[in-house]
């Protein structure tokens, strides 16, 4: 894999999320020369990073910190070994005015709806059990299965059209999930993880240049090495690997010589769901203890309500104040997406008081932050394309080491993508494939494909 074997491999990442900044730090501890590229020019963590407005900090989408991996948390002790907070989990559904235990329960459910519903919903689950869907593939079948169609409609219906803007028959079935009662947070937000890990990097001899969007990377057989060209100027840099954490599609599109027909089709099949948050700044502290709140209530707009000072109280910084986000999923360039930032504050406040968890009148400000391709999404041709591309570039373009969610297409959480660019610079570092990155899976059950870790 290098081709100078008289000095260490040059490595471009591209992107200063959790799976490339873990990456070129793990490169960096190794004494290999290592860039990142971050087109943002001031915030690093990509998706994870956290915002600030007039001293209120929030996270996009929010990021607990929680691994199976003890290398994963052990990393992030190294990181911030001071400013680790232990945080209590809670997230609840809000549905007609009530909220309900998340993941639901559904003895709960049904003692809350009433007696005529629960009543109703019962039945709805006995047909269920009588008539199974046999090996479910989509979100309908898995979850009627699972509690029945009546209680499938009022709890799950709703809010996964609302998170990925399509019918549930278009939808994947959902993986099971463990969910902790607790997890650790970074005392200032998730962003504070990413500047330390960029930090540590420059240290340690790598540079971070931010502010330096990838246009084109260019791929010589002869010489097996990267030409990148980024930023203002459309600057060079060459490099013998390049680790992209990049949308798989844009990576794709970028690459010369090109990718096949195929892998170009495959890669214009790639979608993505964006993320709008509306930070709303209220007077009075929140009493509210839970992280986020589910919106399953179609007569609100928003998908979820994360409350900032419950991640950490630090991310306020008063007692006088409360901060919410408001988290509308949307596709970029549709109704919500485009509409104005003073009319999407309006719809939030308006939102808000409809959820009864703060009066409107209270909210004093607001900030918009929209972020497009925040999820992958699963649709029934995802994995075939993703495995066309896959294929193309274990082909074609060995040196080339897609990581991280977007980098491979997979909603998979932060420790996950963390540890693909871990596994990607050991593959580096031992000028061998000895690591299957795409085994990363959401058990953090970490395979080696080939050979052995020595």
């Amino acid at each position: 894999m290098k081709p100078d074997h008289g000095r260490a491999p040059r490595v471009a990442v591209i992107g200063a999320g959790p799976a490339g900044l873990t990456a070129a730090y793990t490169l960096a501890k190794d004494g290999i020369p290592v860039t990142v590229l971050e087109a943002d020019p001031q915030y690093a963590g990509g998706i994870a990073r956290t915002v600030e407005y007039k001293g209120f900090r929030f996270d996009i989408g929010g990021h607990p910190f929680f691994s199976k991996s003890k290398e994963i948390e052990d990393l992030w002790t190294e990181l911030l070994p001071e400013d680790m907070l232990e945080r209590p989990r809670l997230s609840r559904i809000l549905y007609r005015g009530k909220l309900y235990s998340y993941p639901l329960n559904a003895a709960e459910a049904l003692w809350k709806l009433g007696f005529s519903e629960s009543l109703l919903s019962a039945l709805s689950y006995l047909r269920a059990c009588m008539r199974r869907v046999p090996n479910a593939q989509n979100l309908e079948d898995w979850a009627s299965n699972q509690f029945g169609e009546r209680l499938f409609r009022k709890f799950f219906k709703t809010y996964a059209e609302k998170m990925w803007g399509v019918d549930c028959k278009e939808i994947c079935a959902a993986s099971a999930k463990t969910l902790v009662q607790a997890f650790r947070y970074p005392r200032y937000g998730p962003g504070m993880m990413w500047a330390a890990a960029a930090a540590r990097v420059q240290e340690l001899g790598g540079q971070v240049r931010m502010g330096h969007r990838v246009s084109a990377c260019h791929w010589d057989e002869g010489t097996r090495q990267w030409t990148v060209v980024c930023g203002p100027g459309s600057k060079t840099l060459t490099a013998d690997h390049v680790v992209s954490s990049e949308p798989l599609g844009e990576l794709v599109r970028s690459i010369a010589p090109p990718f096949s027909s195929e892998s170009l089709k495959a890669a214009d099949g790639l979608r993505y769901r964006e993320l709008l948050t509306v930070a709303l700044i209220a007077r009075g502290r929140s009493d509210l203890a839970d992280n986020w709140i589910c919106i399953h209530d179609p007569e609100i707009r928003a998908g979820r309500v994360q409350n900032f000072s419950s991640w950490s109280p630090y991310m306020v910084p008063d007692d006088a104040h409360s901060c919410y986000g408001l988290e509308y999923f949307c596709f970029e360039g549709d109704e919500i997406w485009t509409m104005p930032d003073g009319e999407l504050i309006e719809l939030a406040r308006r939102e808000l008081g409809r959820t009864g968890l703060a009066r409107p009148e209270t909210v004093v400000d607001g900030c918009v932050v929209r972020q497009p391709k925040a999820c992958p999404f699963y649709d029934r041709d995802c994995a075939a394309h993703v495995s066309t591309i896959r294929g193309e570039i274990e082909r074609r373009y060995p040196q080339l080491h897609p990581v991280g969610r977007n980098g491979m297409h997979r909603c998979n959480n932060q420790d996950h993508a963390m540890m693909t660019g871990i596994l990607a610079a050991r593959n580096i570092a031992a000028e061998r494939q000895v690591y299957d990155l795409w085994s990363v899976n959401r058990d953090a059950e970490y395979h080696e494909a080939r050979g052995d870790s020595k």
